[in-house]
């Protein structure tokens, strides 16, 4: 059996559009994070429970090994992930991604959290949401079908969901493990990501032996939907490096 590609998507939904067609024929497990896709959420949303679910859906597929390009927070997954089941990874793709969420101070959590979930607080469905949110993620330039697409994806999140995403979100800190990351690694940000910059990106690579960084020019933080060929033209090789 090929190692398959699994993607891991951002709290604002999957649009992977032209990018499951550029990695053929590698097979490739568009993997909703539990909530999402109407899949169920777990128990209790946490990065460790989201990555003991997906080894458990590798399982069930009889996957003992696969590549996992993972964006923004399921970036952040894909490096718990990897951290914590390294013999399941072949190769990894952290594209806007951090490892860390946020300054150390628990205030800003806190902000955060009044700050994105206000609007659902106050009656707001998440298509308001979403169409309020989204274009702000992408790059000056971005072409007209980005926000669109990204807006459509947010807004067929369910609340509840995106509820516990953003709440999970907060917890995530691999700051002091980043330099454990044994697998072939390739970074990718966008040039003007107000959300994961390349220089923070940039650190992340001096942090993991044999990594590369691919910066984007002139995407947001959504460089897959803005240039989707740049976007494959970066990953495609290294995946296929890795056979």
């Amino acid at each position: 059996m090929s190692i398959p590609l699994v993607l891991l998507h951002g709290i604002g939904g999957a649009a992977w559009g032209p990018l499951v067609e550029a990695v053929a024929p590698q097979p490739v497990i568009d993997w909703p994070l539990p909530g999402y896709g109407g899949s169920a959420l777990l128990a209790e949303t946490s990065f460790p429970n989201w990555a003991s679910a997906l080894r458990d859906a590798l399982d069930a597929r009889g996957i003992a090994q696969a590549d996992v390009l993972g964006h923004s927070i399921g970036g952040m997954l894909a490096q718990e992930f990897a951290l914590t089941f390294p013999e399941r990874v072949r190769g990894l793709v952290l594209y806007g991604t951090t490892p860390a969420f946020g300054g150390r101070d628990p205030s800003f959590a806190e902000a955060f959290l009044r700050d994105r979930l206000a609007p659902l607080d106050q009656g707001r469905d998440m298509a308001g949401l979403a169409a309020e949110m989204m274009p702000a993620m992408l790059g000056p330039d971005a072409p007209a079908w980005a926000a669109p697409a990204a807006i459509a994806a947010m807004a067929a999140t369910p609340a509840e969901a995106y509820r516990a995403t953003v709440r999970c979100l907060t917890t995530f800190n691999r700051r002091d493990d980043t330099a454990r990351i044994a697998v072939k690694t390739l970074l990718v940000a966008g040039e003007k990501d107000p959300l994961a910059p390349p220089k923070t990106m940039e650190r992340m690579r001096e942090q993991i032996a044999g990594s590369t960084l691919v910066v984007l020019p002139g995407a947001g933080h959504l460089a897959h939907l803005e240039y989707p060929d740049a976007f494959a033209a970066a990953v495609a090789p290294f995946l296929k490096g890795l056979g």
